[in-house]
């Protein structure tokens, strides 16, 4: 029988030094920043991943961090929903779209994975695609795709960026509180 009573919010990104402050790991950046606003630790080993435990509004979750690479992120997220009997509804996914506008966030609660390869490996693993996600704008890319993405993301894009991640912390609060609609209605902006 599947737990209701828990979330499992995941930040897609790649593990390591070499990858931090990329634009590939946005998501990741905004589970950490979701930790530090209410004072939950992820340091623990466990699914392939870093994981923290902690209440949000009364609600308790689960913070997953994977450690493996993007294109393998569904192998620690499927640990995780298995041992914890977590349904896919339960699941909040962050991670990172060039498809949308530096500083916009999107909330969908399914559909495909785009060309998104963290998410590609999500669906196969998950089985479903009916699960919260919120995609955090880092677009449009510079030249080739893949060095844009695990380029370092530059000074002069930091604010706007950390303004995306504050509407994706707050975005996560909402849908913890069963508040979709009105996510969607505050978030789901149209690009200018």
């Amino acid at each position: 029988m599947m737990r209701q009573d828990t979330w499992l919010i995941v930040g897609l990104g790649n593990p390591g030094k070499r990858y931090d402050r990329t634009w590939h790991n946005a998501g990741r950046m905004a589970v950490e920043a979701l930790a530090l606003r209410h004072g939950i630790s992820i340091k623990r080993r466990r699914f392939r991943a870093l994981t923290g435990d902690g209440v949000i509004h009364g609600k308790k979750i689960r913070l997953l961090l994977p450690n493996t690479y993007m294109n393998l992120s569904g192998e620690s997220v499927i640990r995780a929903m298995t041992f914890e009997k977590i349904a896919p509804e339960r699941i909040i996914v962050v991670y990172d779209d060039f498809d949308l506008s530096l500083g916009r966030i999107r909330i969908r609660t399914q559909g495909s994975a785009g060309s998104h390869n963290g998410m590609k490996s999500l669906l196969q693993h998950i089985k479903s695609d009916r699960f919260p996600r919120i995609r955090i704008g880092i677009g449009p890319p510079v030249g080739d795709v893949i060095q844009f993405v695990l380029s370092k993301i530059p000074e002069s894009k930091e604010e706007a960026l950390t303004w995306a991640i504050d509407d994706a912390c707050e975005a996560i609060e909402l849908l913890i509180d069963d508040r979709l609609q009105e996510a969607q209605e505050r978030y789901n902006k149209k690009d200018l």
